[in-house]
């Protein structure tokens, strides 16, 4: 038995998220009938972060325990065959030791918000970004987003059905960047409470279109109630970047 580190990239439109479940397809039942397809073994996946519905990813890492006899590269070439038609990849795939845990041995997760700011439709990043056409300030956003960085309770931007015992997280980076007609923000934290980003992302969005100031995105998050925060920007535009261990 081997454990190998696989490391994904996914559009995340084309399932009900990354979790096996009841009501539709999702890319963990992806993955894991692509192993069972190579290696006739019924194998479950383990990932670093559970994206949601419409959450796409970059960078996702999962571990699968493998019976067959057979190598890292095998691995690869054969996985990325029995995926298809679906729009997943594996990048990269690496025997590990049995005391790797794609989600327990975690250090750090980034993730990437990107909206798109124009007043025309988006046709080509359809599902794939969140079309926002009031014009952002950037600047103001970045300042926000500066309040909200470091050691801190974060309820108001925690979802009702946030299963982590605590509140508190510890947010090293949030950046907002302008390229051209798109708007970056970047987060990273060593974990997320469920919805976090998708909720800092909705309160930027406020700062950004001037309904709400920086001094209220402090408030909200002292606050630390959930209807203190701001609304929760859509699943496609969010993608899990990385993971490091």
């Amino acid at each position: 038995m081997t454990r190998y580190r696989l490391t994904l990239e996914y559009d995340g439109s084309a399932f009900k998220g990354w979790q096996r479940q009841a009501n539709g397809f999702s890319v963990q039942e992806a993955l894991e009938d692509a192993i069972l397809n190579f290696s006739g073994e019924a194998v479950a996946t383990v990932a670093a972060g559970r994206t949601d519905a419409g959450v796409h990813a970059l960078g996702q890492v999962a571990h699968a325990d493998i019976a067959k006899q057979t190598d890292a590269d095998t691995v690869l070439k054969a996985l990325n065959f029995h995926l298809k038609p679906h729009p997943v990849a594996v990048l990269d795939c690496v025997a590990v030791g049995d005391d790797f845990h794609a989600r327990f041995g975690a250090t750090g997760r980034r993730y990437l918000y990107r909206i798109a700011n124009r007043r025309a439709p988006v046709t080509l990043d359809r599902g794939r970004v969140w079309h926002v056409p009031v014009a952002l300030d950037v600047a103001a956003m970045q300042a926000a987003a500066l309040r909200l960085i470091g050691h801190h309770d974060f309820s108001s931007f925690r979802a009702a059905g946030c299963q982590a015992s605590s509140p508190v997280r510890t947010l090293d980076r949030l950046d907002v960047e302008r390229e051209g007609d798109e708007v970056r923000i970047h987060a990273a934290a060593r974990s997320f409470l469920y919805h976090q980003v998708r909720n800092m992302v909705g309160t930027l969005r406020l700062v950004g279109e001037g309904q709400w100031t920086v001094a209220d995105v402090t408030r909200a998050l002292q606050a630390a109630d959930r209807a203190a925060g701001g609304p929760t920007a859509p699943p496609w535009g969010l993608y899990l970047a990385g993971v490091t261990y």
